[in-house]
């Protein structure tokens, strides 16, 4: 096991208010890089993922935990500390924590913390050199400010479901969400993005920051070159499914006995594609010939590589195109990604001890460092699993302890 020290991030320490995902998501970024990580969770209910099931967390004699799958896949390496934040006492011990603390994490709406006294610029006047990230789903300023918001909202709002599913004229038209939160995972990494630059700042200035993240600006910028598409044409791009608006042939291709997916990104692939297919000619036709061409013609290219692919059967066709390097892939189910030879190689799934006793899965972060290691043994908390040890490093007695939880505080 590496020592504490070999973490790339063992000596930033992260006071996390946040809950729920993008918050978490940022936060056991920096828990994997070797943040210190306390989390702050409502005595007696905690994060609101933790019910978020089923499924949930199974003990040996099949009994349920109380830590969703939800909960489990955003909080591992932290350490869980109980405070009730409408508590005066629960608050002055959020205060004394900041002091300490590197960066302080909050996905709370705007303003709610500073009229409990925990904003930015009062933690700030305590602790000049604080990092202070915010998640909002609209940011710290602008008409939406105030308003709540989740993944499933900013994914509509941004536009970004008004590109993602089938086109209209085709069965199952209409629009989609993504399969999993995307804009909350990526506004996760965009914080914890931020938080190190504001950190490196910090190096140099000493000066702390505040970092304002709002999710719908994330959703617009991951727009990319949908959003490029627009801004050069002012044609509001539609949906095209599986089909790239750009680059071709690139979609979802039925064979003899299922489905595989081909990426053509160059010429010279669609060339190697050809003679896959027993057609070398047809990579010199001017209606194909360049990638700009077949995006053009696409409407005679589909056609013909349909009734070309339906004649092959899955596995020797992938074999071939591998062979030749055209970029194609089976389309697997969750579990089959997870028996693919280079996940498994990689160390994508792995489990840590629960403190019943029991394993808990886990997905490895996929951050890799040649000379340094990532923090990955310890798993997602208990609810208020951390409570005495944290406030006992602070200089709190049991009895401090005893009387706090008395008066509800934690």
């Amino acid at each position: 096991m590496a020592s504490q020290q070999s973490y790339p991030l063992s000596h930033i320490r992260v006071l996390d208010l946040s809950r729920v995902l993008a918050g978490p998501w940022a936060s056991q970024t920096l828990a994997d890089l070797g943040a210190s990580v306390t989390k702050i969770e409502q005595p007696g209910i905690g994060d609101d993922t933790r019910a978020w099931g089923p499924p949930f967390l199974e003990r040996d004699d099949g009994s349920r935990s109380s830590e969703s799958g939800y909960y489990l896949i955003c909080n591992r390496g932290k350490r869980s500390v109980t405070v009730n934040l409408k508590s005066p006492r629960g608050q002055a011990l959020i205060r004394r924590m900041a002091r300490e603390a590197d960066v302080v994490l909050e996905n709370f709406k705007v303003g709610t913390l500073d009229r409990l006294g925990l904003g930015y610029e009062q933690l700030r006047a305590e602790n000049p050199r604080l990092v202070y990230c915010s998640i909002t789903g609209f940011g710290q300023t602008g008409p939406r400010a105030h308003q709540p918001a989740y993944d499933f909202m900013i994914q509509a709002m941004s536009g970004l479901m008004s590109i993602t599913g089938e086109s209209d004229d085709r069965p199952g038209g209409g629009p989609m969400k993504i399969g999993v939160p995307m804009v909350d995972l990526i506004t996760g990494l965009y914080a914890s993005n931020a938080i190190l630059a504001a950190l490196a700042r910090r190096e140099v200035s000493g000066e702390g920051e505040h970092v304002d993240m709002a999710m719908l600006d994330v959703g617009v910028t991951l727009l990319a070159n949908q959003a490029m598409n627009y801004l050069l044409t002012g044609k509001v791009p539609p949906r095209r499914g599986n089909r790239h608006p750009n680059i071709q042939p690139q979609r979802v291709y039925e064979c003899r006995d299922g489905h595989i997916i081909m990426a053509i990104g160059s010429d010279a692939q669609f060339a190697k594609l050809c003679r896959v297919l027993g057609h070398p000619d047809m990579a010199g036709d001017e209606r194909f010939r360049t990638n700009a061409a077949r995006v053009v013609n696409l409407q005679i290219l589909d056609p013909w590589l349909d009734a070309q692919l339906i004649q092959h059967d899955k596995a020797p066709l992938l074999a071939a195109l591998e062979r030749e390097g055209v970029p194609s892939a089976p389309i697997n189910t969750i579990g089959d990604a997870f028996e693919d030879p280079q996940v498994v190689h990689r160390g994508m799934r792995f489990s840590v001890p629960h403190p019943d006793g029991m394993d808990m899965p886990q997905v490895r972060s996929p951050f890799r460092f040649r000379n340094t290691a990532l923090r990955l043994q310890d798993g997602p908390p208990t609810l208020g699993q951390h409570t005495d040890v944290v406030l006992g490093e602070l200089g709190l007695t049991p009895a401090d302890i005893a009387e706090l939880r008395s008066e509800q505080a934690i």
